[in-house]
């Protein structure tokens, strides 16, 4: 026959016409509990219900089936159980009360039958594990639910005139009404906006489990209330598997709940006994005052320690991924916290994928490791010496870089909850994250810098697929994604950087420029400008000077170096190069001052007018440099630490060739008729101690050390430029030309290594090698302005010749010419042996030019 064909049914209609002795009581009962709850309410006072049954009746009809003793053992419990839940604030806890309804029938259970304590003890059971009082399981007698914290639970006592049989099961089901209201209160109040993306993720997949909680006593609701079998052992059958899996979540609630608040630990376990607060008062410890006192001092510990960040983000997951770990051995509680460990954690994957793949920061409530310092924009790149925008614009929040941490890194870093232990909120990395999270922010960094390129980032058509997939925590995909759009997007942006922003040519220009590499536009501007940069370096024209430079440019760049002469700019620095050196070297100029704070500025005082005249003093020649400018991104790579570095080289580089010049000039007028013409007459004898002889080997002396200085200026130009310089720029130039590089970080720090080392070999790192270069230097420079007043000289001699006053005369001209030689021998052998030490010991690239200077040193 077909299932779903109706079957006649008259026999069991007649059959249901009778109501079997089970329905009749239970109808009955429902009759009853309502007749006596109106009467409790019209009366003010309720009837106790075995005052009226009679002893012996038997049940005859229906009218009299209340007075029976069966109706008596099933009060309103079965059918109607809200009935018996009066308000505890609308019965006032007194003993006249203690006939009433609900929580004032609380009378002892002693003396009742050990099957009815079971159903009363049931009923209350269903109402706790709900977190509402019952009747005979109350709250704690030190419970307060306005003093008490929520989120520790609310604890519940049973009954003492309970059967021990009863209460012992009784007692082992009562943790779990604990732990439901624990839970219950973390999840209302971690639902709030503030807590974050990360706690709504971790709420909704604990209130998914209290359904089934729900569920669980809804079914035992029902099994109470219509199996007569049913009892406090099977509940605690049914409820056990659920106690363990409410305890896994109460231990993690309490975790996240005390992570952020220490004093809520220490208060609890600093709790004293009677005994020890009547020793204390006794001996005058324990005054209300002191107490104030010392609480007030605890207070501004705990607020002085704690971070004032709530627990959230990254550090959620942290505490989800350590107690996974912990439990690793506890199968139940491994699968439940790797549960809530996907689930809290989808939000925090979605912020990182959106990161990784667009460049995008979405994150509202702070709780994701990349922090972005809006502050800093594209405009600082212009003005910043410090790289800002691509080293703070977007950073990790627990202050770690790829090269170690930093004191600038490290100054936005929250301190730890506790000395040593976790960061907190999103400056907290999970720990499977923690090997990938310079990854991650090197990946939206890249992606960041296209994006405001105005340029349209596009997906990587190899992983197409694997970016619509929904990642989890502890899914293998997640971290393969990381590695995939940290390769696509440091591509993309050397691709970028390379190609497009033509970067190579960029730093071809830079080394002709500023290395000056081919530099006849150097000889040139000089000759051009040789009038105005004798002037004093605030006299000079800016304008003048870049007009001549552009001059000099137009006639000399071709190929790659005309497409960015526009780009060269004049600038006049403030400082002699050497001074500036000595004071960062040794650091005692700018960088001293910001450590020396007010004191410093005040020594500093009177030295400001010296330093004044100082500066008044410099010429043009000697504070001459040039600028670049690029634009974004490439001011990434070519940022204005880097050209800095530049110009530093440039000015070290400029002032040998200025130098050299002015020496070779020098070496011009010594071929004039004044420095070649004999004194002696034709065919006349040579003595020794005449003043002919002594005039010649004056001459030669001159000539000595004009060629000693330019041997040595032009032995230091050769070094720099042809054995650090140029190694140093193939050894980059190969680096990016060959592939060689993989990461954009990896190019910054090349290239910034790159100058770094040419300033190092190049002896401008150095205090010592400074200090005595300088001197050597300004010594040849010193020397070669005199070349009129040498040639005035020889022309005096020559006039004046075999008269009285030439012998005078030319004692002066030898101790004048003494000063040169005993100050440059000096400074000679001060460098030599402060170049042949380095040589020996930090800086082995100076080797080549102890060689050179040894050759020097031979023709003295």
């Amino acid at each position: 026959m077909d299932p779903y064909t109706p079957r006649p049914r008259t026999a069991t209609r007649k059959k249901n016409l009778t109501l079997s002795a089970k329905e009749y009581t239970q109808v009955t009962g429902t009759i009853a509990s309502v007749r006596r709850t109106h009467r409790y309410f019209d009366d003010g006072l309720d009837e106790d219900a075995g005052a009226h049954a009679p002893s012996s009746r038997g049940r005859d009809s229906l009218g009299r089936a209340r007075d029976e003793p069966s109706f008596i053992a099933e009060t309103s419990f079965v059918r109607a159980p809200l009935n018996s839940r009066v308000p505890s604030g609308a019965v006032p806890r007194d003993k006249d009360w203690s006939k009433g309804k609900g929580k004032a029938r609380e009378g002892s259970l002693a003396g009742v039958p050990i099957d009815i304590q079971e159903a009363l003890i049931l009923e209350d059971l269903l109402f706790v594990l709900m977190g509402i009082e019952g009747t005979y399981i109350t709250y704690h007698p030190d419970y307060s639910p306005d003093d008490d914290d929520p989120l520790q639970g609310v604890r519940f006592v049973v009954s003492s005139s309970l059967d021990p049989s009863l209460r012992d099961l009784v007692e082992r089901v009562l943790p779990l009404a604990t732990y439901y209201t624990a839970i219950t209160s973390f999840i209302e109040l971690r639902s709030h906006l503030d807590f974050g993306l990360v706690n709504h993720a971790l709420c909704a997949a604990m209130r998914d489990m209290l359904k089934d909680y729900q569920t669980l006593l809804s079914q035992l609701e029902h099994a109470f209330s219509s199996s007569p079998h049913f009892t406090l052992q099977k509940l605690w059958f049914y409820v056990h598997p659920t106690l363990h899996t409410l305890s896994l979540l109460y231990l993690l609630t309490t975790e996240l709940a005390t992570a952020d608040d220490p004093s809520s630990v220490s208060s609890a376990s600093s709790s004293s006994s009677d005994e020890d607060e009547a020793r204390n008062e006794a001996l005058g410890l324990g005054g209300a005052k002191l107490k104030a006192v010392l609480s007030e001092i605890n207070k501004g510990a705990l607020d002085g320690g704690a971070s004032g960040i709530a627990v959230k983000g990254g550090e959620v997951l942290a505490v989800l991924y350590e107690r996974m770990e912990h439990m690793a051995g506890d199968p139940a509680a491994n699968a439940l916290y790797g549960a809530l460990l996907r689930a809290a954690g989808t939000p925090y994957v979605a912020m990182v994928q959106a990161w990784i793949r667009t460049g995008r920061l979405d994150d509202p409530y702070e709780e994701l490791c990349v922090k972005e310092s809006k502050f800093i924009d594209r405009g600082t790149l212009e003005m910043d010496y410090t790289d800002e925008y691509w080293e703070r614009r977007y950073t990790l929040r627990d202050g770690s870089t790829m090269g170690g941490s930093s004191k600038r890194h490290q100054a936005g870093v929250p301190p730890p909850r506790t000395p040593g232990g976790r960061l907190p909120g999103g400056a907290c990395v999970p720990p499977p994250l923690e090997r990938w999270k310079h990854k991650m922010l090197l990946a939206g960094k890249y992606l960041n810098v296209i994006r405001e390129c105005g340029i349209e980032i596009r997906r990587d058509p190899s992983h197409a697929e694997d970016e619509d997939e929904e990642l989890s925590m502890d899914d293998e995909k997640f971290y393969r994604s990381i590695e995939n759009a940290y390769a696509h997007a440091n591509r993309t942006l050397l691709q970028l950087l390379l190609s497009d922003q033509q970067l190579m040519p960029r730093l071809r220009s830079l080394k002709r420029y500023f290395f000056l590499a081919q530099s006849s536009f150097l000889t040139h501007l000089l000759d051009l400008a040789h009038t105005e940069l004798r002037k004093s370096a605030r006299a000079v024209s800016l304008s003048k000077l870049q007009s001549l430079l552009d001059l000099a440019l137009g006639s000399d760049a071709q190929g790659e170096d005309a497409l960015f002469r526009e780009d060269v700019r004049v600038a006049i620095a403030g400082n002699g190069l050497y001074e500036w050196l000595l004071k960062v070297v040794s650091v005692s100029g700018v960088i001293g001052s910001e450590e020396e704070g007010a004191d410093g500025h005040a020594q500093e005082e009177p030295k400001k007018e010296k330093d004044k005249d100082d500066k008044k003093q410099m010429l043009a020649i000697d504070a001459l440099s040039l600028d670049y400018t690029v634009k974004f991104p490439l001011s990434l790579v070519i940022s204005r630490k880097t050209i800095l570095r530049y110009q530093l080289i440039f000015r070290f580089l400029l002032h040998l060739k200025h130098v050299e010049q002015s020496l070779s000039a020098m070496w011009i007028e010594h071929k004039t008729p004044p420095w070649r013409r004999p004194t002696r007459p034709a065919g006349s004898v040579s003595e020794p101690g005449d003043w002919h002889t002594d005039f010649q080997n004056w001459r030669k002396r001159v000539f000595l050390l004009r060629a000693r200085m330019l041997a040595f200026v032009q032995q230091i130009l050769a070094f720099a430029t042809f054995e650090v310089l140029e190694p140093n720029w193939r050894k980059l130039e190969d680096k990016l030309a060959g592939g060689k590089v993989e990461t954009v970080d990896q190019l910054l720090r090349d290239h910034v290594d790159f100058l770094d080392t040419c300033l190092k070999e190049c002896m401008l790192t150095s205090s010592k090698l400074l200090k005595a270069y300088s001197r050597l230097i300004v010594t040849c420079s010193t020397f070669a302005l005199y070349t009129a007043s040498f040639t005035k000289s020889a022309n005096q001699a020559l006039a004046a010749a075999d008269t009285p006053d030439c012998d005078t005369a030319m004692a002066k001209r030898w101790d004048f010419l003494g000063k040169f030689e005993t100050n440059f021998n000096h400074w000679f052998k001060v460098h030599l042996d402060c170049v042949q030490f380095y040589a020996s010991s930090e800086n082995v690239s100076l080797l080549p030019l102890v060689v050179r200077l040894n050759s020097i040193k031979t023709m003295s």
